[in-house]
């Protein structure tokens, strides 16, 4: 029987502004959507590269509890930034949230983001199916 995928949501990370979801569980695997530094309040964090990776990871983190997954649960994270010359305070705050776990990454600059802003990371991850 073919799964059908559900749409994971928490106000506890910035809603959607477009015609997505935050996450989509579909059998025992969660894909987010990229997430970019608003907090829940859906307003951009003050700050550079450094505050908006945390509200990133933040808002990440969100996501990934609403589905009953952490960051340990996680198997491939694609990161865009905007500039590749911080590619080393973005990976220094990444490792502080994976520690020992190493998930496969891509990690590509892009032109522009959502909003302008610097860093957007997006998840796939595995989770307990009830």
């Amino acid at each position: 029987m073919k799964q059908q995928p559900q749409s994971i949501a928490t106000d506890k990370a910035p809603a959607a502004i477009g015609p997505y979801s935050q996450a989509i569980k579909l059998g025992n695997l969660l894909f987010t959507s990229g997430q970019i530094p608003l907090n829940a309040a859906g307003e951009l964090v003050e700050g550079g590269i450094e505050e908006q990776t945390h509200q990133v990871f933040r808002n990440l983190e969100a996501v990934l509890s609403e589905a009953g997954a952490t960051f340990q649960d996680v198997a491939k994270a694609t990161v865009f930034m905007k500039d590749m010359n911080q590619f080393a305070a973005v990976n220094a705050i990444y490792a502080s949230y994976f520690g020992d776990h190493k998930p496969a990454r891509s990690t590509v600059e892009v032109a522009r983001l959502p909003k302008d802003v610097l860093v957007e990371i997006e998840l796939i991850a595995s989770i307990n199916v009830e």
